[in-house]
């Protein structure tokens, strides 16, 4: 893609994006992972072991954009995609699943960072390899870019979507979108497409996003409910005879 060219810029926000929506979860594992260091090591540790994640991510979104051009591949992605962004609309559990020992050196929490990210980062590397559209260099510059956002950024944007929860929504809807977007240039489908239903390039992405907002709210909705009722039958078998 060229630096001039909108579809550059809008990939590149894709890109950000999706790091914002889905580094919640490193963020907090970064900050677990720092609590014990030194004031003064603290931003070190952070700035360190943010570097060396998204290095990692950059490599493993390599080989996932080579991959993506296996027929049938990107079919799959678009499905995980779809389901990733299904469960982040999901309610979260009560001890947010994050079990990270907190280092008291620099580099032990710089390596925790960067190996916790690695086993957390499928969902971003299947997203930043669509949205990449098989460009290694906009990976690398989306996320370059994003490096101060997420260090700056990701507290301001956890509790900008604990305040306005619409703004999951959307960033669940953009991986849905970016899905529905992926399913229509595999391999198999791409050509197909591009003769026959070229409105499916607006109409995918369209419906993927649909889907993932729909999908998650519904299930979301059955989940509280189901707590709810669980809740109403421990307070009856505890109120006293």
């Amino acid at each position: 893609m060229d630096f001039a060219s909108p579809q550059f810029w809008v990939a590149v926000l894709q890109i950000i994006a999706i790091d914002i929506v889905l580094g919640g979860d490193n963020a907090v594992v970064i900050a677990l992972a720092c609590r014990r260091l030194p004031e003064k090591q603290r931003n070190l540790g952070i700035f360190w072991g943010v570097l060396g994640a998204i290095g990692l991510r950059v490599v493993l979104v390599f080989f996932a954009l080579n991959l993506l051009a296996v027929p049938f591949l990107k079919i799959l992605a678009a499905l995980l995609l779809l389901w990733i962004g299904t469960k982040l609309l999901q309610p979260e559990p009560h001890d947010n699943g994050h079990k990270v020992d907190a280092s008291t050196t620099l580099l032990g929490a710089i390596r925790t960072i960067i190996i916790a990210d690695a086993v957390m980062s499928l969902d971003n590397v299947i997203a930043i390899a669509g949205a990449a559209k098989d460009s290694i260099g906009l990976v690398v510059f989306g996320l370059l870019v994003s490096v101060p956002i997420i260090v700056m950024g990701s507290k301001l944007v956890m509790k900008l979507m604990d305040r306005f929860p619409v703004t999951i929504a959307i960033g669940a809807g953009l991986l849905g979108w970016i899905a529905g977007d992926m399913s229509i240039t595999d391999a198999v489908s791409k050509e197909w497409v591009n003769t026959n239903a070229a409105y499916l390039h607006w109409l995918a992405p369209a419906c993927g996003a649909l889907l993932v907002v729909v999908t998650g709210k519904w299930l979301a909705a059955r989940a509280q409910a189901k707590s709810a009722a669980v809740v109403d039958l421990v307070d009856d078998v505890n109120k006293p005879l």
